[in-house]
């Protein structure tokens, strides 16, 4: 499994209009069928640069479902948020991909 994750730090100024947006946006990625889920957490270190910092990640089918996302849709659903903020929004992406997973089970 890959995960794309989108780690982006939010002015004070256009907080909560981004926040709106952000609850439109991620659907909006969802539906390009590429991913099976995503989650939006909150990061809990303060940045010297100020403002709230927040990460997506999203999960994708396959690092092939990933490229056709970035080759197909990525530029489009990225321009509506720096349209809207420009500036007042710093975004960086990462490409992850699960080498194991371990789950605490009850005995």
């Amino acid at each position: 499994m890959i995960i794309y994750n989108v780690t982006i730090n939010v002015d004070d100024s256009i907080h909560a209009q981004w926040r709106e947006w952000i609850k439109e946006h991620i659907p909006q990625v969802l539906g390009t069928g590429l991913f099976s889920k995503a989650l939006f957490t909150k990061v809990l270190v303060e940045e010297d640069m100020g403002g709230t910092t927040y990460s997506v990640q999203y999960f994708a089918h396959s690092k092939n479902a990933l490229l056709k996302y970035q080759n197909e849709f990525a530029s489009e659903l990225q321009a509506d948020g720096l349209k809207r903020f420009g500036d007042k929004m710093l975004a960086f992406r990462t490409e992850l991909e699960v080498v194991d997973e371990f789950i605490v089970t009850k005995n």
